[in-house]
């Protein structure tokens, strides 16, 4: 017994070990990130002006500082990117864990039910058609177009799901299935009347996923919307965890599965059509991350939630890092990096032996 208890105990010390580790990894590279671009500046300047900004001159000395343009540069164009690449990654990793213990499904992810076809269908429509003359909608343009389509879309899922029945997980994969096609059709239409050139090729950018619109401005909506999904989830490890075992179990233990999956599944689709609304389409993060957060903490949410919360912050900042430097002078989608990383990942997750959905 003694042996067991210590055992316990290792493994929970080094959990938190692992959770710091990474909390610093995630702000040496958010200096790391700051400090490189066309312009670059020395790390420990990067530093300086941070720790100066943050405690409000108690830390971090300017007089080292080469030039002022560096505090604009880091102040206002490149750390509204690592704070939307940080909470993009909070809050996919977050969608993808949550919407695989929804389905029961480890190829699930925050667009597997639609959302993504849906705020492409919204985005599509506001950028090619747009909103008349309504001049409160056209000053939110893509944002609002890929939100409420995302949302639309997300109802529609469970309504369609909810239809003979309860909302089961394979119901709402198949549901999604359905909707998601359908929507993709209408923005395929769209575009094949389209007469923009231009629009069409703003869509197309678009559906690779981009930091370069991060601007302090959209940052509070992001900040609200995602910590407090992430937050919420963060306590609902029990329902997570009753949720893979399945609904059979979750009767016995006095638990509707059907109601906790239609409130995740409103609650995802709010953060992951603001994400979508605010970044474009990322992909492959909410499948990827959970999977591999697994592999380190476990299969219980308990632990898995907070760890894959972190991996996914900082995979995001590293992807949004490669996006600027792989090529020079050229900014490439995040999209496109996500996908070329996260293929090759979920191909070896794939073929390796005695990988298990469950950990």
């Amino acid at each position: 017994m003694d042996t067991q208890n210590r055992s316990r105990i290792g493994m929970g010390n080094m959990y938190y070990v692992v959770i710091a580790l990474l909390i610093v990894f995630i702000l040496l590279s958010a200096v790391y990130s700051v400090s490189i671009g066309q312009v670059h500046i020395p790390f420990r300047q990067s530093m300086d002006i941070l720790l100066h900004t943050i405690t409000n001159g108690k830390f971090g000395s300017l007089d080292n500082v080469q030039s002022e343009s560096f505090l604009n540069i880091i102040l206002q164009i490149r750390m509204p990117r690592v704070v939307f690449a940080l909470l993009i990654g909070i809050g996919l990793s977050l969608c993808g864990t949550v919407m695989q213990a929804v389905v029961q499904n480890p190829l699930a992810d925050p667009y597997i039910l639609g959302i993504s076809s849906g705020a492409s269908l919204g985005a599509t429509f506001a950028i090619l058609v747009g909103f008349g003359s309504s001049a409160l909608l056209a000053q939110f343009g893509v944002a609002f177009g890929a939100f409420v389509g995302a949302m639309l879309t997300s109802v529609a899922v469970l309504v369609l799901s909810s239809i003979g029945g309860k909302a089961t997980s394979v119901k709402l994969v198949l549901s999604g299935v359905v909707i998601g096609a359908l929507c993709s059709s209408f923005s395929s239409l769209i575009i094949f009347f389209a007469n923009n050139a231009e629009g069409i090729k703003t869509v197309t950018f678009w559906s690779m996923g981009s930091l370069a619109s991060s601007s302090w401005d959209k940052a509070p909506i992001m900040v609200i919307v995602v910590l407090l999904g992430a937050i919420l989830f963060l306590f609902q490890h029990r329902i997570l965890n009753t949720m893979l075992l399945g609904d059979e179990s979750a009767i016995t233990l006095g638990i509707n599965l059907s109601a906790y999956r239609k409130f995740y599944m409103i609650a995802t689709a709010l953060v992951t059509g603001t994400m979508v609304a605010y970044a474009g389409m990322i992909g492959f993060v909410g499948l990827i991350i959970p999977h591999i957060a697994r592999g380190i903490f476990g299969a219980d949410h308990k632990r898995l939630m907070l760890g894959t919360l972190l991996l996914g912050g900082l995979f995001m900042i590293w992807a949004d890092v490669l996006s600027r430097i792989l090529i020079e002078n050229v900014e490439l989608p995040i999209g496109i990096i996500t996908s070329v990383i996260g293929s090759p990942l979920f191909i070896y997750m794939i073929v390796k032996k005695g990988y298990n959905f469950g950990g």
